[in-house]
């Protein structure tokens, strides 16, 4: 009896036994398939879309790292252009064409005409040979600074022009090159002078960051900065050109009528010291005119000669106070 019922057991058991296993191994894989696999495709989904952000990141990071580099480089070459400028570059920031020789030579003519005639109004030697010294290192380097200040004047108003020009070239979808010598060719100078150089020296190999550093050595303005950075980084790290080439344009019409602002704040402050810098001189010509005799000590005796010299020295320390608390930089 033990024996028929272990014999009926064993094969029971045997088969529960696979039966168990089978399901152990089947029945959680086939009962939950679907539900495995959305989760392991949310795992991967998940891993993609972090794969990609990290991406994206280090896109940004390495975008970043280039444009401060590019920054650094920009500003170092500037500060080596800005303490090597000559005077051949002045000459040239000043829309001049003559070499520096014609401008040593110009030089030399006014002392020796501001000596001469001091010599003959009856100052003393020594008197004469310090005005014409003033005058002839002075007199040339103030009317190129003049020159150079008018210029500048003259291209800021035609700048932003010449950038919304690009803009609407580069939507257009113009080359940037192109876009630069439509500016040459349309632009009055000397925007379109400035122009022209840059895209004279593309055509003989030159750089488009070089020429625009270039053009900035010629044009040493806040405005043509921007532009040169902004031109740089577009080259290097890529971006939206025309929107920024946009904003820049807008930012500069925003200085312009910020500069309007400030010289009609300043223009009474600037009226005033004009009028209190003008009254010494031209009283002291009224009353040669009318009696020589009466003035004449100043110029033909020792001790009139020093009041004259200190006279128009604090004359000249009080302009250029006054300069300095009318101009302002921005």
């Amino acid at each position: 009896m033990s024996s028929t019922i272990i014999l009926i057991l064993l094969p029971m058991l045997a088969l529960l036994t696979v039966a168990g296993l089978g399901y152990a191994f089947t029945g959680p894989t086939t009962g939950t398939s679907s539900a495995a696999k959305k989760r392991i495709q949310s795992v991967k989904q998940g891993a993609a879309v972090s794969g990609h952000q990290n991406k994206a990141q280090q896109k940004e990071r390495d975008r970043r790292k280039t444009v401060q580099k590019t920054l650094k480089e920009l500003e170092e070459r500037q500060k080596q252009e800005k303490a090597k400028i000559s005077l051949e570059t002045r000459i040239e920031q000043a829309g001049l064409k003559f070499s520096p020789i014609v401008f040593w030579l110009i030089s030399l003519g006014c002392a020796l005409f501001t000596w001469f005639m001091l010599a003959n109004s009856g100052l003393h030697i020594s008197v004469a040979a310090a005005g014409g010294a003033a005058a002839g290192l002075g007199l040339p380097r103030w009317f190129l600074g003049y020159l150079t200040r008018r210029r500048q004047k003259i291209f800021l108003l035609e700048f932003a022009n010449a950038l919304d020009v690009i803009v609407r070239g580069v939507k257009a979808g113009l080359p940037l090159s192109e876009c630069l010598n439509i500016v040459a060719r349309e632009s009055p100078d000397p925007v379109g002078a400035e122009f022209r150089r840059v895209v004279e020296g593309s055509r003989v190999g030159v750089t488009l960051e070089d020429g625009l550093l270039r053009m900035y050595q010629r044009m040493p303005v806040p405005e043509v900065n921007f532009f040169v950075i902004v031109l740089s980084i577009q080259q290097k790290s890529g971006g939206n050109l025309s929107e920024a080439l946009g904003n820049l344009s807008k930012v500069l019409r925003d200085r312009k009528l910020m500069r309007g602002k400030i010289q009609a704040m300043s223009s009474e402050a600037k009226a005033s010291a004009g009028i209190i810098g003008s009254l010494p001189p031209g009283v002291m010509a009224l009353i040669y005119i009318s009696t020589p005799s009466y003035i004449q000590v100043l110029f033909t005796s020792q001790v009139g000669n020093i009041i004259v010299i200190a006279g128009a020295c604090w004359m000249a320390l009080g302009i250029l106070v006054m300069k300095k608390m009318i101009n302002f930089n921005f």
